[in-house]
Parts: structure tokens; sequence; C-alpha cells
């Protein structure tokens, strides 16, 4: 008994001997790090100290302080930022879907101010600013060497103001200006409607709002058609919608998905990662899908798309879209503040992550620019294009239909010719009604 006490003894005292030649080596290399940063808060502190001493004109300490923090965190990548009590308190506004301002969600590239996406309805909308054009002055002052916070500070300002703001983009020569009216934004965050036999949800942004309209527009739409047997299908349409709530992108992508992965994100330690399911009901029972995106689809949206894209529960169709995929977590701090910062990166269903890369869509499909009517085509000549055997004096009547059949033509005429009307007005949303078509024609597969 002596001698197994003694040896099991030793065995202790070797491996303690073990784990402290081992531990000696990382905890002078830990001790190293931590000396290397007080060195470093010592000279913060004393560029601190003589900033305020010795600057030209007085400083305000706490706004200082700010701008390093700010500095810190904007070094990381160009989402992770310092918000200030006021900045907090309009983002916590803004997720509930209304606040002051453009109308437009941004990004900062090569020192300008990138256009993510405009928001339907929203002054910059109707001003015409589009997904990936360039900021590169605010009412005559450039924005190139200014943080993204303080890029977006100069365009706020009170309801009803003007605001001048100076676009490079993509197929223009030159620079132009583009005056908007400040305003009120009051985000729909679902906007639903009926194209023949297909149902259109427009879904803007993903706020707390966004399941909620979802579900009652689709239930609306299902209940005019007469039941979802009459319709062919859904078109959920992502362009141009920045993103949002990561929480909110889950449950739109659970609402036509019976079960699966959804997405999942990995932070820098393993124990970070989550993986989030599917839960069973679709709420479209089935029916085809098609996702429409393009280069202004980011976030939640891409999130959604490359869900519904992985399992095979829709065609994605449009442009490829924006990439960004990373997820912030926005910590509050004392003062009511509050700092962004980029916590982890998410992956699609099949494991790919979309950072800097987008989600690619099954079928490439551009928004072809509108072409300007032009004064020297007269209406003759389109009249003349337009006309028919029906058009012609002394035709023979069609005397082998019923009055039925013949209401049944004009019917499915005048839904031809409003097909062609929005293949003018979007055409990317056409062919996407097109494609439910298709695979409506071909019946349920076993």
């Amino acid at each position: 008994m002596k001698k197994f006490l003694i040896v099991a003894l030793a065995g202790i005292v070797s491996g303690t001997i073990a784990t402290t030649q081992v531990a000696g080596p990382l905890l002078a290399q830990e001790s190293t790090r931590n000396s290397s940063v007080y060195e470093q808060l010592d000279l913060f502190g004393d560029i601190f100290e003589r900033i305020r001493a010795q600057y030209v004109e007085e400083v305000d300490a706490s706004e200082l302080i700010e701008a390093a923090i700010d500095g810190m965190l904007t070094s990381l990548d160009p989402h992770s930022s310092y918000l200030s009590p006021n900045d907090a308190a309009a983002m916590r506004v803004q997720t509930r879907g209304e606040f002051g301002g453009l109308g437009i969600e941004v990004t900062q590239e090569d020192g300008f101010v990138k256009v993510v996406s405009p928001i339907d309805g929203t002054p910059a909308d109707q001003a015409g600013i589009e997904a990936g054009d360039f900021i590169t002055h605010v009412d005559g002052e450039s924005v190139l060497g200014l943080t993204l916070d303080n890029a977006v500070e100069l365009m706020r300002g009170p309801v009803g103001s003007e605001i001048i703001i100076t676009v490079v983009r993509e197929g223009e020569d030159e620079p132009f200006d583009v005056s908007i009216i400040r305003d009120t934004i009051k985000l729909t965050a679902v906007r639903s409607r009926t194209e023949g036999d297909t149902v259109v949800l427009r879904v803007t942004t993903f706020n707390d709002q966004t399941t909620p309209n979802l579900e009652a527009g689709l239930k609306q739409q299902i209940e005019e058609a007469g039941g979802i047997d009459n319709i062919n299908g859904i078109v959920l349409d992502l362009r141009n919608n920045p993103g949002g709530l990561l929480t909110q992108a889950i449950r739109v992508s659970d609402a036509f998905l019976e079960s699966g992965e959804i997405v999942s994100t990995r932070g820098r330690l393993p124990e970070d990662g989550e993986r989030f399911n599917a839960t069973p009901g679709d709420w479209a029972e089935g029916k085809p899908m098609v996702v429409l995106i393009n280069g202004g689809s980011a976030s939640a949206s891409e999130i959604v798309a490359g869900a519904l894209q992985d399992h095979r529960r829709a065609v994605v169709i449009g442009t490829k879209s924006f990439g960004k995929g990373s997820v912030q977590t926005v910590m509050p701090l004392r003062s009511d503040g509050a700092m962004r910062l980029t916590t982890a990166r998410y992956y699609t269903p099949s494991g790919r992550s979309i950072q800097a890369l987008g989600v690619s869509p099954d079928i490439v499909v551009a928004q072809p620019r509108r072409r300007a009517a032009t004064e020297d085509e007269p209406d003759a000549t389109t009249a003349a294009r337009n006309r028919s055997e029906a058009d012609l004096r002394g035709r023979l009547n069609n005397d082998s239909l019923s009055e039925d059949e013949v209401r049944q033509i004009e019917a499915d005429r005048a839904r031809a010719e409003a097909a062609a009307e929005l293949r003018e007005e979007d055409y990317q949303l056409a062919y996407a009604i097109d494609i439910l078509k298709g695979l409506s024609a071909l019946g349920p597969r076993d």
C-alpha cells in the first residue's frame, strides 16, 4: 500500500513539474503581451493629454474619446462602429420601422459612400438613387476621408430640408448632382399584391414588422384569390432590400421551409457558433416560389435567398447580391451609447459563406434600363403595327365560338397584354412570373 501511495504521489509531483515547465513559457508570453498592451495604453493617455494641453483650439475631452473609440472600431471592418447615445436611439427607432432621413442604406468603399440600396417609396428612391451609386459630395463638401458615420451625419438634417448629393454611377461619364428633400421615413416592411395568378410579396426591410406583415399580406392575397388552389406560385421580391434583423430573416425563411437548417453563424471561438433550423409548416403549402435579388440585396436578404436556394425551395432570379456575410452585435455601453461589433460570419445551409461573394442567382436576369419614348415615333405608326384582321372593313365574323368562349379569349388576351405591360415596367418580375407559369403548367412533382 505504501509503495502504491509513493508511486501515485510521484506521479502527481511529476505531473506538476511537467505542467509548470510547459506553463512557464506560456505565462511569460502572456505577461509580455499584457506589458505591451499597457505600454500602448500609456501612449494613448500621453497623446490624449498632449492634445488637450497643446492643440491649437480647446477640445471637448468626451468628444475626443468617442472619436478614438469610433476610430478603433471602424478600423476593423466597414460595419463595426461606435454609436453615440443619439445614434443608438435612432437605430432603435429604425428597427421599429419609422425614422427621419433620405431612405438609403449605405456602406463605405474606397473612401467614398456607396449606396447598398434605396428604400422603396423614400425620397432617395423617388429621386432616382440606385444601388451601386457612389456619393462623393454632400452639399458640395467631399466625403472622401470621412468615416462612414461622419458621412451619414452630413446627410442628416431637419425633415423638409433640401440636400444635394453628388453621385458617380457606372455607365455615366460624369458625376451628377441629385437634389433630395429630407422626409420622415415610414417603412412598410412588406407590400403584397397579385399579378395574374401569382402572389408577389415585396419585402423592403427586415425589422420587427416583417414577419407579421408577410403573414397578413399572404393570407389576404390567398383569400382574395378564393383559396391557395387558385394561385400558381409566389414571388418573394428581395431586390434592394438592405437587410436588418437576423431573427426576422430566420423567421421569413422558416415560413416557407418544413425542416432543415436555415443559417449557421460562426464566431471567433467554436463554442460561439449557432445553428438555426426550420420548424414544420409552409405558409405557401408547397406552391412554387421565385426569389428576386439584385446588387442591393444584402445581409438578411441573402440569408433568406441562400436558405431557400440551398433547400431547392425556390428558384433565385436576378443578379448577384451584395455579399455582406457578417453578423453585427449591438452592445449597450455606459452613457446610453452602444458598440456595433462584427462578431460572426454566417453560412447558408450548404456551408457556403457569401462574404464578399454574394448569392449567385440560378437564372441571371438583368433589369434593362427603360428606353425613353422618342418624339419622332408617330402614334399612327404604333397604331398600324397593332392592327389586326378585326380592324379591317368588311371582315368576316367568327361564328364558331360561343359568347362565353369569346369572353374567355378576350380575358386571356387582357391578361397577356397586362403581362406585356409589366414586362416593360419591371422585366425581372415579369420573368419571375413567367417561370412560375411554366412550373404551374408542368403540375406538381411526385
